[in-house]
């Protein structure tokens, strides 16, 4: 298989020193993230024997290569760095830092020699890589909550950001020779995009959300399995400075590759890419996010890439209604059409031209809703929509969350914010016929609100919701309050009226079902599942 490789002798000070090698291979494996609830590995492993995995280069105090020489998919080589060190236990039992890396030969850093002071007389000596000192009995290692990367398809922060393994030292002449087997599990994220949208913005960091623990501090057994010790997190953030390109509509490492050192053990991750554009938002600079499930057996020793496709969700123009009109709210001239009416921004003045009476198809349905009749809408609009009763099960038992950072765009433009809400399949008790209270609303005048938590699904949870953007509101023709609030119409007349109907609305702060004036243009889709 492909391993993580490094080519590497150990001395001591008190014997000449010998040169030898020792392989250290990275398996790789390859996953595509591109569909949001996923949740399934794409394991590709490309079987290369002797792949070498060079370790981390530098060449010159000034000027450091990457670490990594990867192919997606093949694995990778890394070269070892003049500021690596390694552990030996010496004769005494005693863990013994070595002075940082010899490399004989630029032109081939694969090779390192370490020097140490001490006895060193056994057949063999147990050896370690780590970035925490070993002070006692217990090596560990630290994988961090916070990496940094340098550039593009650069891996130099594998060391510091928890890269670690074990070897053994075994005696050849006056010298040992050793292969150290990596321990820690990486990844690596490689983004495209056909959105112009994406492509004018850059990747400014990486979040790694797991189900379980992924960094934290670890104790190191002998064998070199990792078990946590303390400060668990199930988050990884990966920050990329000034941000990485996204401007590729197929993989290209180059643009934009980002690593990141994780734990090993099945993980079921959310990975939300966040973008920095300055053009596309009405309000100027966004910075938000584009989410992706995916599971993955992170084995130790191995680096696994995910491919994803960035691309954020476009909702349609054409999908604001007045209450069960029989055309949208701005039919024949939406604004993609030959002669648009329809304001696309909030900051737009209101335009006169929206239906204001019966004889106009946009305008809404004047059925009088009363007593046991439950009304309810008749056009195409909306008469598939939930009805109210469903609509409280969702507000008040659908665990509504409030996600103010994942992307979309409408109408040309990109925004941020909406809320997640449990399937109907997911929510216990669901019943069209009665309402969470246990009446049925469509034969009273009612409403209310619930709160709402800040907090996103679980990864291996996520699968379980469905999204709602905050896509506001048409009202006397004017747009108003996208990204903010969502405005969703349900099947459901208002009791005792002919201008107000039943809707679901939601800010950051809460989730209602009330009545709201048919007269307004709120959206009327099947978004809910």
């Amino acid at each position: 298989m492909n391993k993580f490789m490094k080519r590497l002798t150990i001395s001591s000070v008190m014997q000449s020193m010998c040169y030898g090698f020792a392989a250290l291979l990275l398996t790789a494996s390859c996953t595509n993230d591109d569909t949001l609830q996923e949740g399934k590995q794409k394991k590709t492993d490309t079987p290369t024997g002797s792949t070498v995995f060079t370790g981390i280069s530098q060449p010159e105090a000034t000027t450091r290569t990457a670490i990594l020489n990867h192919t997606k998919g093949v694995g990778a080589s890394v070269n070892w760095s003049s500021s690596d060190r390694i552990w030996v236990k010496d004769d005494a039992g005693t863990w013994q830092q070595s002075a940082t890396a010899t490399i004989p030969s630029a032109a081939n850093q694969s090779f390192a020699k370490f020097t140490l002071s001490g006895a060193y007389t056994g057949a063999s000596h147990d050896i370690i890589y780590t970035n925490k000192a070993v002070t006692g009995s217990q090596p560990q290692v630290e994988i961090k909550v916070t990496q940094t990367q340098s550039a593009p398809n650069n891996f130099d922060h594998a060391g510091a950001s928890g890269d670690c393994g074990i070897a053994t030292g075994v005696k050849l002449g006056s010298g040992y020779n050793f292969t150290l087997n990596h321990k820690a599990s990486y990844l690596c994220l490689i983004p495209r995009t056909n959105n112009e949208y994406v492509k004018r913005s850059k990747l400014i960091k990486v979040e790694i959300m797991s189900d379980d623990e992924i960094a934290g501090t670890y104790n190191m057994a002998a064998d070199g399995t990792l078990t946590l010790a303390s400060g668990g997190s199930k988050t990884i953030t990966v920050t990329t400075g000034s941000g990485f390109a996204i401007d590729n509509t197929a993989d290209d490492m180059s643009k934009n590759a980002t690593y990141a050192v994780v734990a090993p053990g099945t993980h079921t991750f959310r990975i939300r890419y966040w973008l920095r554009n300055t053009t596309d938002n009405p309000w100027g600079t966004i910075e938000g996010t584009v989410s992706k499930i995916v599971t993955l057996n992170c084995t130790a020793g191995s680096i696994h890439d995910i491919t994803a496709n960035l691309d954020p969700h476009d909702y349609d123009g054409d999908k604001y209604y007045m209450w069960d009109a029989q055309q949208n709210y701005w039919a024949g001239h939406e604004w993609n059409s030959a002669a648009p009416w329809q304001p696309t921004l909030t900051s737009q003045p209101a335009n006169p031209n929206y239906a204001q009476n019966n004889g106009d198809p946009r305008y809404y349905n004047e059925m009088y809703a009363y007593g046991a009749h439950n009304k309810a809408a008749t056009h195409t609009s909306c008469k598939d929509l939930p009805n109210v009763n469903e609509m409280t099960w969702y507000a008040a038992k659908g665990e509504p969350r409030w996600d103010g950072d994942e992307l979309w765009t409408t109408m040309g433009h990109l925004y941020k914010g909406g809320m997640w809400f449990k399937k109907k399949a997911n929510i216990s008790g669901y019943n069209p016929n009665t309402a969470v209270d246990g009446y049925d609303w469509r034969t009273y005048s009612i409403g209310r609100s619930w709160s709402v938590s800040h907090t996103l699904p679980d990864a291996a949870d996520a699968g379980n919701y469905f999204y709602l953007p905050a896509l506001g509101y048409y009202t006397s023709g004017k747009l108003n309050y996208v990204g903010f609030y969502g405005f969703y119409w349900s099947s459901s007349a208002y009791l005792g009226s002919s201008d107000n109907a039943y809707d679901l609305n939601f800010g950051s702060s809460g989730v209602g079902v009330m009545n709201g004036g048919r007269i307004n243009g709120f959206r009327a889709e099947a978004l809910f599942e």
